[in-house]
């Protein structure tokens, strides 16, 4: 056997929604087909108040920390897509990390202190106004990542 460190992991940020569900499920296709394991990776954040996914399941436990609630969720989360696809060994193993912080500057602290050598992530894709004056976390991630990152929207067939 080799000295080699332990594999780079391809590191997916995910929000809980739909177009992160479908960036897990394609960076698990690629860690897949290039042998590397995943990192699954949650930022939680409070920008002044509770972003609206924090907020719906804070109504139902009162007294519970935004940490708390965010850690159920992303349990939540990543057990549901796993069960979705059984066969599927570096979703299976995949390691999750829940943080807290501001999204860009945490997912580049742990791009870096990971050696991820790739991020997978999903994204909205808005554009217009909102876009222009508050950015979003992908196209920052795209400027800033000083490796790859791939951007997956979730497919909205009818």
């Amino acid at each position: 056997m080799s000295d080699k460190p332990d594999k780079q992991p391809i590191l997916v940020p995910v929000d809980f929604s739909p177009h992160a569900e479908a960036a897990l499920v394609h960076a698990s296709k690629l860690a897949e087909c290039l042998q590397l394991p995943l990192l699954i990776l949650h930022v939680v954040h409070d920008p002044g108040g509770m972003p609206g996914y924090y907020a719906k399941a804070a109504k139902k436990k009162f007294l519970l920390r935004m940490e708390d609630v965010a850690k159920e969720m992303f349990d939540d989360f990543v057990a549901r897509v796993q069960q979705q696809f059984p066969e599927n060994k570096p979703l299976k193993h995949a390691e999750a990390m829940l943080v807290p912080g501001i999204p860009v500057t945490r997912i580049l602290e742990v791009v870096k202190s990971r050696n991820a050598a790739m991020v997978v992530m999903g994204s909205k894709g808005e554009a217009g106004l909102k876009h222009l004056l508050v950015g979003s976390i992908a196209t920052s991630m795209v400027q800033l990542s000083p490796v790859p990152v791939t951007i997956v929207k979730a497919n909205h067939q009818k």
